[in-house]
């Protein structure tokens, strides 16, 4: 028997997904559940299991390839063991001639219960399974896949479920295959057997230094290299655009010529704030957690939007209407190998300074790992972005489409500045707002926006 596997909507309602790469190829023996590719979307790259077991008979989508939801990927050889149970009962709205041809009186073959996270294994008590009206009996020599429920790929199944463990992370993997290394020959550090980004990197220093003549040159920086020795002989490089920088680059378009953005910058002494995080590290109560300047100016900026609300809502174009929010769903932006992601704190505004430092670190570990949820992307009312971890003193960052407004973050730097009357070495920052004209004018903005920095000026204003 021949079973298809088309690609499954991944509960993210987008309509296609890349192959990153097939962990199988025609002829390999496959298990149930035993994950065959991976795939990127414009959120994440998922892991797609095997919802047969049974012998890879031919693959429809080269690595690289976009594919829509709904395509054929990949076919199996399949036999009655392999095969997913069959349903007690047809289901209400089945046509009538669903019985495969020359098996009289058969019932039809039930897709198994994937997406994204695997099919569940047989056992002599059924699950009980939702309606899915409509659905027609797949042909005599074909079973096809279909689409699972959203929760399907957002809940993960118990772990015996699982046919084994992966060995690595999908951005580990797809590191490793950018590097031509084959994970079979790095060795896990940790104790969980589990291959890491720094894994990965060690294996490959190791392996240039063996492969590196003796009389190498010492190596140079691009500025320092004639045009003649830049890497690589063409003299352009052309990448596809496709998956997160797709999307991102959409949204900022529709941003940017959607809303009438304004910036404004104000530049704060927050020496007292740098104080307070120092007393705050050497405290042993709180060594669990990593509490710096960005929890401090997510903290302010909670603070703010309850007195100015306006930087707190949405132009709603189809009903005519500003709807302002009584909560904070703080964005924060995450710079990732796949892209720029926005990924919120729910309810930030009800968190104090430590639980903030933990969901934002939270946050930016899942984003770089390419593991962010859908639900983590929906939903924020007002973002923060830092830029001064690269050296930058200030910008004017783009809306998140849907808010009112963005904060970045400039680099702390220890300069001269007048403190009561007198020149004094103190660290000092640039906020950058970025704001919609439509519902803040400029003085709701550049309100916003001391209060903001009164905070950071003096911490001692937040118990006010």
């Amino acid at each position: 028997m021949i079973a298809e596997f088309r690609l499954p909507d991944l509960g993210e309602g987008l309509p296609e997904a890349e192959i990153v790469q097939w962990l199988v190829a025609p002829g390999d023996t496959v298990k149930l559940n035993q994950t065959i590719a991976e795939v990127e979307t414009a959120k994440a790259v998922v892991e797609l299991p095997s919802p047969y077991a049974g012998t890879v008979r031919d693959v429809r989508a080269e690595a690289g390839e976009t594919v829509a939801v709904g395509a054929v990927l990949i076919s199996f050889e399949v036999d009655a063991a392999g095969a997913p149970a069959a349903p007690s009962a047809v289901p209400a709205g089945a046509e009538s001639n669903s019985t495969p041809a020359g098996e009289a009186g058969a019932e039809p073959a039930d897709p198994p219960n994937l997406v994204g996270y695997g099919a569940a294994p047989r056992s002599g008590a059924r699950p009980q399974r939702r309606a899915r009206a409509g659905r027609a009996a797949p042909a005599a020599d074909t079973a096809v896949l279909e689409a699972a429920p959203h929760d399907a790929v957002t809940s993960q199944p118990p772990p015996d479920t699982r046919h084994e463990r992966p060995r690595s992370t999908p951005p580990v993997r797809k590191l490793a295959k950018d590097l031509g290394i084959d994970l079979a020959l790095v060795e896990a550090s940790g104790a969980s057997g589990i291959i890491t980004r720094a894994d990965v990197e060690e294996y490959a220093a190791r392996t240039a230094e063996r492969q590196a003549p003796v009389s190498a040159a010492p190596t140079r920086s691009a500025a320092q290299l004639p045009a003649d020795d830049l890497p690589g002989g063409d003299r352009e490089t052309r990448m596809p655009i496709r998956g997160v920088r797709k999307a991102t680059a959409q949204a900022m378009v529709a941003s940017a010529f959607t809303a009438p953005h304004v910036t404004s910058f104000l530049t704060v002494d927050v020496t007292a704030t740098t104080e307070l995080l120092a007393r705050l590290r050497s405290d042993k109560r709180l060594a669990d957690h990593r509490i710096g300047i960005m929890a401090v100016a997510a903290k302010a900026v909670c603070l703010a939007l309850r007195a100015r609300p306006e930087l707190n809502s949405r132009w709603d174009e189809a009903a005519a209407e500003i709807v302002q929010f009584h909560y904070v769903n703080l964005g924060v932006a995450a710079a990732t190998e796949r892209g720029l992601v926005v990924p919120n704190i729910k309810d930030a505004d009800r968190m104090g300074l430590a639980a903030l430092a933990d969901a934002i670190g939270e946050l930016a570990q899942t984003a770089r790992s390419g593991k962010t949820g859908l639900d983590a992307l929906r939903g924020g009312t007002f973002s923060i972005t830092n830029f001064g971890v690269f050296g930058v003193d200030a910008g004017t960052p783009i809306l998140n489409p849907g808010e009112a407004g963005i904060l970045g973050l400039g680099a702390v730097r220890r300069q001269p500045w007048e403190h009561e009357g007198e020149i004094a070495l103190r660290d000092v920052m640039t906020l950058s707002l970025s704001f919609d004209h439509r519902l803040a004018d400029g003085e709701q903005g550049s309100r916003f926006l001391v209060d903001v920095a009164d905070v950071l000026r003096e911490p001692g204003r937040a118990m006010l």
